[in-house]
């Protein structure tokens, strides 16, 4: 397979990029200054692209690449891939989902932990001397409060099955009523949110969902309430909510995704109850390379016509 070209679109991590140079004739984009040319160049040896959630493949690199056979993404998420574009041209693609489920409930809970505790402001209070001065100011007890989720899959599901051990009602909102759940479905999203204490991003990136949580929503989880974000950035109008945390409608945030990464407002940084994390969902060390596994078998199975492990298309 050393004569396969696979497209790099970004540096997403070294194991997969070592093992892409050993395993295909790997082109890395990124690098490219001339990038349209490059395509143009290498248009007829590139039959596999490599995106992740920051880099995909759209319409005009699809028509661009006549050879493409398959979009491998280094992600569970695949709103950086025109999949409609895909379909009309019969490419493949695939993506990583379960191997980061747990990672990413993890952090969900984690970032509930931070915000509601302070845990960040905790820490800096002890190295800049001030426990010296006296004890830190009492914060927010996290079991017991009502846990709303937007979309239950498997990210979600973790979740809850999580926020549960905490003794937390939960509820959710998703396009259908899940079935073999005890959990309360709200049927709109301002319901689910005038209903928790907590709210969760945890569904898919679509044209749909895209602010997902606007300024309704967020008025409705209301001055005492969190919300947390391990979906995408866009899911959140991120100016409405700037505006609410700074003039206290909203009463914290647990930030992993922002709408324009690596940017984030700086009007977040001096508040106290705003966690902010630069996009670490999956970022451990076991499940970056479980990922990068599922993308290398991806395009080894395709390569050697045998079933892909996660198609989606």
């Amino acid at each position: 397979m050393e004569a396969i070209g696979v497209l790099m679109m970004c540096p997403m991590n070294s194991y997969l990029e070592q093992e892409l140079d050993k395993r295909f004739k790997l082109l890395r984009y990124w690098t490219q200054p001339k990038q349209s040319e490059f395509l143009a160049q290498q248009a007829d040896s590139i039959r596999a692209v490599v995106g992740n959630a920051s880099a995909g493949a759209d319409a005009a690199l699809i028509d661009a690449l006549p050879k493409l056979e398959i979009v491998s993404n280094f992600s569970v998420g695949l709103d950086k891939v025109d999949l409609v574009k895909c379909k009309e041209k019969g490419v493949r693609v695939t993506n990583t989902p379960d191997v980061l489920t747990d990672d990413v409930a993890d952090l969900a809970i984690g970032l509930i932990l931070a915000v509601l505790r302070r845990i960040c402001e905790c820490d800096k209070y002890v190295r800049r001397g001030a426990w010296k001065l006296g004890d830190f100011k009492l914060t927010t007890k996290f079991s017991g409060k009502r846990v709303g989720i937007i979309g239950l899959g498997r990210i979600g599901l973790a979740v809850a099955e999580r926020a549960e051990a905490f003794d937390c009602p939960i509820n959710y909102y998703s396009r259908s009523k899940k079935a073999n759940t005890n959990y309360t479905y709200y049927g709109s999203i301002v319901e689910l949110a005038s209903n928790s204490d907590i709210l969760v991003v945890a569904c898919a990136l679509t044209p749909e969902t895209t602010h997902i949580v606007n300024r309704e929503v967020i008025d409705a989880l209301g001055p005492k309430g969190v919300l947390i974000n391990i979906g995408r950035g866009p899911h959140v109008d991120e100016a409405e909510l700037v505006s609410a945390l700074v003039e206290g409608r909203l009463g914290g945030a647990g930030l992993d995704v922002f709408e324009k990464e690596p940017e984030v407002p700086e009007q977040l940084f001096g508040l106290e109850n705003v966690v902010l994390l630069p996009h670490v969902g999956s970022g451990t060390v076991e499940t970056r390379k479980a990922m990068a596994d599922l993308v290398l078998g991806n395009l080894e199975a395709h390569f050697s016509s045998k079933p892909l492990l996660t198609p989606v298309v």
